[in-house]
């Protein structure tokens, strides 16, 4: 299962890099169909993160990690509506750049410490 949530996240983040650069190409048709697969992403990563979640307990460190990441799903929504709306993403990106740390952070350390 964590296979599987690895690559929705690997794929997640380049097909998200991938509609912000479509959107900056002026490209419109493009950004919406990768939007549309990411939103699809979404739904498989939440899903097996829950799987993931159920199976090793929800200890404080897997709930935490857990919310980082649903915030990761919520920015990267919120960046691409603002993206396509030509609207101001700093204080986005920089939430980006923290929650991806604190994910980072607690999923080498809550594997390192349950070999999962």
């Amino acid at each position: 299962m964590i296979h599987g949530h690895v690559t929705a996240w690997a794929l997640a983040l380049i097909l998200f890099f991938v509609a912000i650069f479509l959107n900056k190409g002026g490209k419109a048709k493009g950004f919406k169909i990768v939007q549309m697969i990411l939103r699809v992403l979404y739904l498989l990563i939440i899903g097996t993160g829950i799987g993931m979640l159920i199976k090793t307990g929800l200890d404080t460190q897997h709930i935490l990690k857990a919310a980082a990441g649903l915030w990761i799903v919520g920015l990267f929504e919120m960046i691409l509506g603002r993206v396509a709306n030509n609207r101001r993403t700093s204080v986005f990106w920089i939430q980006f750049v923290v929650a991806w740390v604190i994910v980072l952070y607690l999923g080498f350390h809550v594997l390192h410490i349950y070999d999962i």
